[in-house]
């Protein structure tokens, strides 16, 4: 049988990929690969080698330029060594075979800024949406409910009916489109999949602390129209066990953490769609 392969990048300031890789292999992957960014720019390793690529959390370049605008600029104009090749290039390949792309946090604000997502009009890489400070101008670090939208075309939120618990830690979330004309088609679309509730995904808020950062409309987590690339503030891959939950030792938990069936759903996905 063939395996089902997912890719985690490293680099220039991401520290989650062990976190990453792990949450995959939980998830179902039979491999899932650590790779610097300067193995994939060197062609030792080809994203097309791969099912799932997961664009992790960090301070990519210490955010100098903004939340990942430089590995953004990075990943849009470098060459693959010795081919000729723009990585940019592999990245549309990798998209347009329906492979799965999912950045969290730092990895959020790269396929925001690439123009990864929203992708309303194709995946033409035209930025039309952003992540910029948060309102109340510190880094925030907690854990909040996600509301999700069971009329979404996510592939990795499918079977969440009424939301999902995760841990966020950033200080550029704050979820903003270019023109109101983005946001009616995110919303019409059911693009907007994960936005910050109240206990009890309620419904969505503009509250602080429960929405950290003060987004638009509330939006936690976004994909594109075929539900196969997503992005998001909080960190699934922080918690795929009962044990990272902060209250584990007060309540009675299931094994398996909310943030895992995301992992699960992409190995589920790759396994049916991609062999």
């Amino acid at each position: 049988m063939t395996p089902i392969r997912a890719l985690v990048i490293t680099g220039n300031g991401t520290n989650c990929e062990t976190e990453a890789a792990h949450a995959c292999r939980l998830g179902g992957f039979d491999e899932a690969v650590i790779a610097h960014i300067a193995e994939i720019l060197s062609g030792q390793i080809r994203l097309d080698d791969f099912h799932f690529l997961n664009l992790t959390g960090g301070f990519l370049d210490g955010d100098d330029l903004g939340s990942a605008k430089a590995q953004a600029n990075r990943l849009k104009n470098a060459s693959v060594s010795g081919s000729g090749e723009k990585l940019v290039e592999q990245f549309t390949r990798f998209i347009n075979a329906g492979k799965l792309v999912l950045g969290v946090c730092n990895g959020f604000q790269l396929m925001v800024k690439m123009g990864m997502l929203p992708a309303l009009d194709g995946n033409n890489l035209n930025q039309t949406v952003t992540l910029c400070h948060n309102d109340c101008g510190r880094f925030q670090d907690r854990w909040c409910y996600l509301k999700a939208d069971p009329a979404s075309p996510c592939v990795f939120t499918k079977g969440i009916e009424k939301g999902i618990y995760l841990p966020v830690r950033h200080g550029e979330g704050k979820f903003l489109t270019d023109t109101p004309q983005t946001l009616e088609r995110i919303e019409a679309g059911h693009l907007a999949v994960l936005k910050y509730s109240e206990a009890g995904y309620a419904e969505p808020t503009m509250e602080f602390p429960a929405n950290p950062n003060g987004s638009t409309n509330a939006i936690a987590g976004l994909c594109d129209p075929t539900g196969r690339l997503m992005g998001l503030m909080p960190h699934p891959e922080a918690f795929v066990h009962y044990t990272q939950h902060p209250r584990w030792t007060r309540e009675q938990l299931p094994e398996d953490g909310d943030g895992l069936i995301l992992y699960k759903n992409a190995a589920d996905f790759v396994r049916k769609n991609l062999l």
